[in-house]
């Protein structure tokens, strides 16, 4: 446990980290011609989706085993994406508690290093009945061991 009491602190993502790749559709994009902003909540969820497909819990997501809540989302802008551009979404596990994880997403352009943006989201395990619930045990397990140098595209 973190000095604050609120779980474990993992470490920086590596920079092997789980990577998604999708291509920005014209629909995405606002009348300044770049991503409008609210799309990546999407570009997140996609991205946390194969994220945790990748961690072995595909099914548990389908079938409602393993269900959780976005409960806060950050996003932090450095530079615009446009039309037809290629991101690399790379997810990291920030931090871990007792019922709460928290995830990080940077997106880049494929190819390049520089950062466009980068959210963090806490996410809160819930049952049926959306009460809290601890992380289960593999669940916390895959998510401190991450998924180094898979890449899911969806770009095309």
């Amino acid at each position: 446990m973190s000095e604050t009491g609120r779980g474990t602190e993992l470490a920086a993502p590596p920079s092997a980290a789980f990577c998604y790749c999708l291509r920005v559709r014209y629909a995405e994009c606002d009348a300044q011609k770049v991503v409008f902003n609210a799309r990546y909540g999407d570009y997140v969820d996609l991205a946390t989706t194969e994220y945790l497909r990748a961690l072995g819990f595909g099914e548990e997501l389908i079938d409602g085993r393993l269900d959780y809540q976005l409960v806060k989302q950050t996003t932090e802008w450095k530079a615009p994406a446009r039309f037809d551009e290629v991101l690399c979404a790379s997810v990291s596990t920030q931090q871990l508690g007792n019922t709460s994880f928290v995830l990080a997403v940077e997106f880049r352009r494929r190819g390049e290093a520089g950062l466009l943006a980068r959210s963090e989201t806490v996410y809160v395990m819930v049952t049926q009945a959306l009460a809290k619930k601890p992380l289960p045990a593999e669940f916390r397990a895959a998510l401190e061991r991450g998924a180094p140098d898979i890449i899911v595209s969806h770009a095309g």
